[in-house]
């Protein structure tokens, strides 16, 4: 369990690394809310930075893996996995042109209950962390489903989003795991207090502009 937790910590550094270059390289004018943007989307990069610059996307899929990493047991693999295999349903849902109401109230209800969750140390039976997981993937992938077709190639700017999906969930998972052992787990529930937060600010800001 040691070494497993090891290999985490040092792929979590890594994929820092990775989402900090790539941010600062991708950097542009952007909101809370980077969806249903006009225009035309570019290729790899595109795809890749979208999450991280994304503030609401990046929370929620960091506190995917935090909230595994708490929980521990197979849930430190399964939440982050059923995560992406969901959006991508969601995703083929965007596509398609289904509608579905409140998308950006889903995505920022994601960012407030998953910090909840870390907050209140929750340990959800995994199939109800399973369920909650795959509710919330779907308003994600919707998001970006929508926004694929007008990508200058689809299946890079696909690619780089899963890509960068990943590292986020690897990140969580490793950050995790360190806070989870400092001061009995406090810091971690702090830090999920903190994410909680600023999903209650994505959920209430359009009432408030």
């Amino acid at each position: 369990m040691r070494a497993f937790e090891g290999r985490c910590l040092h792929y979590a550094a890594l994929s820092w690394k990775v989402l900090i270059v790539c941010a600062l390289t991708c950097l542009a004018p952007v909101s809370a809310y980077a969806h249903f943007e006009g225009g035309t989307l570019g290729g790899f990069q595109s795809g890749f930075a979208h999450p991280i610059i994304g503030a609401d996307h990046l929370l929620a899929m960091l506190a995917v893996g935090i909230w595994g990493a708490q929980m521990g047991g197979r849930s430190v693999w399964t939440l982050p996995v059923t995560f992406p295999l969901i959006m991508a349903a969601g995703g083929i849902f965007g596509m398609s042109g289904l509608p579905l109401p409140n998308v950006e109230l889903g995505i920022a209800l994601s960012v407030f209950v998953l910090g909840l969750a870390i907050g209140f140390a929750w340990k959800a039976p995994e199939w109800a962390a399973l369920l909650l997981i795959a509710v919330f993937a779907v308003f994600h992938g919707y998001a970006h489903g929508v926004e694929l077709p007008r990508a200058v190639d689809p299946a890079s700017y696909s690619i780089g989003f899963v890509a960068a999906t990943g590292a986020i969930h690897v990140a969580g998972i490793g950050i995790g795991l360190l806070l989870g052992r400092l001061w009995k787990g406090r810091l971690s529930q702090s830090l999920g207090g903190a994410i909680a937060a600023t999903g209650l600010y994505f959920a209430a800001s359009p009432l408030l502009l």
